[in-house]
């Protein structure tokens, strides 16, 4: 995949690594004592249980690839929560987790406090609404954060981004690390799937040859299996938490940087849990956010179908209300609307309301007062009644909308899916 800044000649030999590392006897006895438990845990529906097995496999993945690159001496740019897809001729599993954002390409890269870095890269012809380089410590919390839209790039699109424990300096770019830092979580958000372009990036720790011996393959299994754990667990708590919620309504809205969350973001959370026929219907004002997304998930973290189904939309792939305002129309089945959230034959998930970027590149003020989101269930058989005014669709222009998301989603998975 000549020049593809996620598809990398590293990131497919990391994949095929982890791989290989799944077949390690620990990694196979972490996978069965972890389904195990997790499944005793999370009193699953039926519909959510048929889809654990294919979730499961996501999430375990995903822990194989992230934890084959936590070696601070030795950093390699890692890009997690992919979908699956062909390498080499061998099929390489999904990654995602944790309720990931389907707008999101996520990378990450280890860091150390002790140690210099710099990360290398070029950004695309067409800039991103929201990139963040976020350097988190062990639990996820926020370190430090570097404004990837707004930060300092030369002519031809490179740039360089400096990480240490000194001050800048006058250094631009500079991102000061800490005792705490563990690894940068960089965030290249995609808000027009077929314009906008992910970053290309390497990175370089500056110093003297490592002192330490690279993870043996035993010790390399051994880290994967904590972080098999360590993913469910996160997952299981998080979506507990969400199905303690009253159903089919939203009443959390929050913003934080910690345990994954983006700092400067807005989270919405909710689910639905509907009877055959119904729909759930949800109202967004956006709040003056250049950014927002509504994505679906199940209760194991991993989002619903997202290249053949509209399991998610954003802004850009939405259509507005006269006022500004956003109708969304979230059911199992074709409502025959814009704005149809599919949510894969289920009639209960997650969703996850992110938005962001408020009042342009050069202000952090917060959201307007009007920020909202309402969920209310109505029934299929009175759409006319109950959102009169979104547009219709026919099953042919349903068609080419999904053709249109399959090409523009494959910018970034040139491998094709499986």
């Amino acid at each position: 995949m000549p020049d593809n800044p996620v598809a990398t000649e590293e990131q497919h030999e990391q994949e095929l690594a982890a791989l290989e590392l799944t077949s390690h006897p620990t990694v196979q006895a972490a996978y069965r004592t972890v389904a195990e438990t997790w499944l005793g845990r999370a009193k699953a529906s039926d519909a959510m249980r048929e889809r654990f097995d294919a979730a499961f496999a996501e999430v375990m993945f995903s822990a194989a690839v992230w934890s084959s690159n936590q070696d601070k001496l030795r950093p390699k740019v890692t890009c997690i929560t992919r979908l699956a897809h062909p390498v080499a001729g061998r099929d390489i599993p999904g990654s995602r987790w944790g309720i990931d954002n389907p707008d999101s390409v996520y990378r990450v890269i280890p860091i150390s406090g002790d140690e210099r870095y710099e990360i290398r890269g070029r950004v695309g012809e067409h800039r991103m609404t929201e990139n963040y380089f976020t350097l988190w410590d062990a639990s996820m919390g926020t370190v430090a954060v570097l404004n990837g839209r707004t930060m300092e790039v030369d002519s031809d699109g490179s740039f360089t981004i400096t990480v240490d424990s000194d001050p800048a300096g006058g250094r631009p770019n500079h991102v000061q690390s800490t005792p705490d830092a563990h690894e940068f979580y960089i965030r290249d958000v995609l808000l027009d799937w077929g314009r906008d372009d992910p970053n290309h990036f390497t990175v370089e720790r500056i110093g003297s040859a490592p002192s330490t011996s690279a993870r043996t393959v035993d010790q390399q299994a051994e880290a994967t299996a904590a972080m098999m754990a360590h993913f469910a667990n996160f997952t299981g708590k998080l979506s507990h938490g969400i199905y303690k919620m009253p159903a089919n309504a939203f009443n959390l809205a929050w913003s934080a940087d910690k345990v994954g969350a983006m700092r400067n973001q807005v989270y919405v959370m909710g689910r639905f849990d509907l009877s055959p026929g119904e729909a759930f219907v949800v109202d967004v004002s956006d709040g003056g956010a250049e950014y927002f997304t509504v994505p679906l998930s199940n209760i194991w973290g991993t989002t619903l179908e997202l290249v053949d189904r509209t399991g998610s939309l954003n802004k850009a792939q939405s259509v507005p209300n006269e006022d500004g305002t956003y109708t969304y129309v979230i059911s199992p089945t074709d409502p025959g609307t814009a704005n149809w959230i599919d949510s894969d034959g289920l009639r209960e998930g997650i969703l996850t309301l992110r938005m962001a970027e408020f009042g342009g590149v050069e202000c952090e003020r917060g959201p307007k007062n009007d920020l909202a989101a309402r969920g209310r269930v109505i029934q299929l058989d009175d759409l006319d009644k109950e959102v009169p005014l979104l547009r219709r669709v026919t099953a042919q222009e349903r068609k080419i909308e999904l053709t249109q998301r399959r090409a523009a989603y494959l910018r970034r998975l040139p491998e094709g899916t499986i």
